[in-house]
């Protein structure tokens, strides 16, 4: 483990050095990512489902395999142990009133001159959220993602997970 001292003099380079995205961001993983953005671009649906297959190794047929109905989904919660539903519960109740009390409203008001001054919050249409996975799930992530989009207003919230082997 590397220590720093905040005492020392060379302590802000120190930190920048740790800190910089480029001592740790590989230019060639940088280019990959392009070229499968601009792949998604190009093919849409069928690129994701060909990526599917390469990186997670589970053979699909259509975008329609890769979601989950609502059947399964109620299969999955009703598999989960009534003390972990509850827990969860508890800190969905939480993670919700926590970011309730942080929403912001829209508000304006007119100078003397006439001019019109304020701010208009609104929702996103819809967002997407990535949950780590894989070896392990993380509800958490779901929780403290999905919550704030929900009290913010988003209508429609897209979740993705890697499934490795086709295992959720």
């Amino acid at each position: 483990m590397r220590r720093l001292d905040t005492q020392s003099p060379s302590f802000s380079a120190e930190l920048d050095q740790l800190l910089a995205w480029e001592s740790v961001s590989d230019p060639q993983v940088h280019q990959a990512v392009e070229q499968i953005i601009a792949d998604v671009r190009t093919r849409g649906d069928q690129a994701l489902v060909d990526y599917t297959q390469r990186f997670d190794r589970r053979e699909v047929e259509s975008m329609a395999a890769l979601s989950l109905s609502e059947n399964d989904r109620q299969q999955a919660l009703e598999a989960i142990p009534p003390e972990q539903k509850q827990a969860l519960h508890v800190a969905a109740e939480r993670i919700r009133c926590y970011h309730e009390h942080q929403a912001q409203a829209s508000w304006q008001f007119a100078e003397a001159d006439g001019t019109v001054l304020g701010q208009k919050v609104t929702p996103m249409d819809r967002v997407g959220l990535y949950v780590p996975g894989g070896k392990a799930s993380y509800p958490s992530s779901v929780l403290m993602n999905a919550l704030p989009a929900k009290v913010a207003g988003v209508q429609q919230i897209v979740m993705v997970v890697p499934a490795p082997e086709g295992v959720l």
